[in-house]
């Protein structure tokens, strides 16, 4: 088969590959129905996060079941599934608390830009749904792999409720679909924070309320300002900078809570500083298997269409367009079908 390999800084390959085979019984192998560029993707890409070695990429899938181990029992082939970016056992006590991506046997989807993928642990991972879904809706399930499971998780882990102020913190694709996660649970205010055009006009169609185009102190200042200095209840930081994460602490009120699900370059916290600002921190790489039966029953069902973060669309084998594209912001995310 042929999947996609970076070799360094801004350096991504579609070439041969040897096809992927069962290698434990609990292992199934899928080909892939679509994939996509993931906005951590862009670390290792733009050379902040280092590679040592040519590295395979990917890891938000869905696709048909063509094989599976001999101890797989929910997962049958010929299934269409959706899995997480993490395989997880389903059953250990941290995936029973919900916390699947800290299963005590987890490992990390890191393949999924490619033609067949195999997948560990199958029936504590992959979801199928009730029948082939219809090509519209490939999307909208790719979403549920990852993106759309950590915006969910960012507004989860900050406790979003009914009636409630909340602020999401990037207008990447997880920041978006955040907006679009926090008006599923009913928060009454929606303010995005963005200063791209075509981003604040999808945060609208998600359930944004306001938008907020400043940054930093002065993005807190102007928050502050339109909650009469109070702060909003809920903030979700979706980028995984210092700044970003400052300034979702800055924004929340003393009480309020903070979900952060941007994977985290060089932040640093104050301990004394933090402290005293009253705020609940609570993220880390999101439990999509927690949540991926309700959001693949709020996609099939038409109550929510995620899949309009992909604004590009490409053939697999032009993977390196799709991450220069998001790379230099020309594309909010780019779908990949094989």
């Amino acid at each position: 088969m042929r999947g996609t390999i970076l070799y360094g800084a801004r350096d991504v390959r579609f070439e041969e590959r040897d096809d992927p085979r069962i290698i434990n019984p609990t292992d199934a192998i899928i080909k892939m129905t679509a994939a996509c560029v993931c906005g951590s993707d862009l670390w290792p890409y733009r050379g902040v996060q280092e590679i040592t070695e040519p590295t395979p990429m990917g890891h938000e899938y869905c696709g048909v079941v063509e094989e599976v181990g001999d101890d797989v029992k929910s997962i049958k082939p010929g299934q269409f599934v959706i899995g997480s970016f993490f395989a997880s056992d389903n059953t250990c006590p941290h995936c029973q608390a919900g916390y699947q991506t800290s299963c005590q046997h987890k490992e990390f989807i890191t393949e999924a830009q490619a033609e067949f993928l195999r997948v560990p642990l199958a029936d504590g991972t992959l979801v199928a749904t009730p029948e082939a879904p219809s090509e519209d809706l490939i999307p909208s399930l790719l979403t549920t792999s990852d993106v759309l499971g950590t915006g969910w998780f960012a507004a989860v882990a900050a406790d979003v409720k009914p009636g409630k102020t909340a602020v999401v913190v990037g207008d990447g694709a997880v920041g978006l679909l955040g907006v679009l996660s926090v008006k599923q649970m009913g928060a009454e205010r929606i303010i995005a924070m963005s200063r791209h055009e075509s981003r604040q006009k999808l945060a609208r169609e998600f359930g944004a309320t306001d938008i907020v185009t400043e940054r930093g102190e002065e993005g807190v200042a102007r928050i502050k300002d339109m909650t009469h200095g109070i702060g909003a209840d809920a903030v979700l930081e979706c980028v995984g900078t210092q700044e970003s994460m400052m300034q979702a602490i800055g924004c929340t009120r003393p009480g309020g809570s903070v979900g952060y699900v941007g994977m985290p370059h060089g932040v640093e916290l104050d301990g004394q500083a933090l402290f005293f600002t009253h705020v609940r921190l609570h993220g880390g790489p999101a439990p999509v298997r927690n949540f991926l039966p309700k959001l693949i029953e709020l996609v099939l069902s038409g109550k929510i269409t995620p899949g309009k973060v992909f604004d590009l669309t490409l053939p697999l084998d032009q993977v390196a367009e799709g991450y220069r594209a998001m790379d230099e912001r020309r594309a909010i995310k780019t779908l990949l079908r094989p």
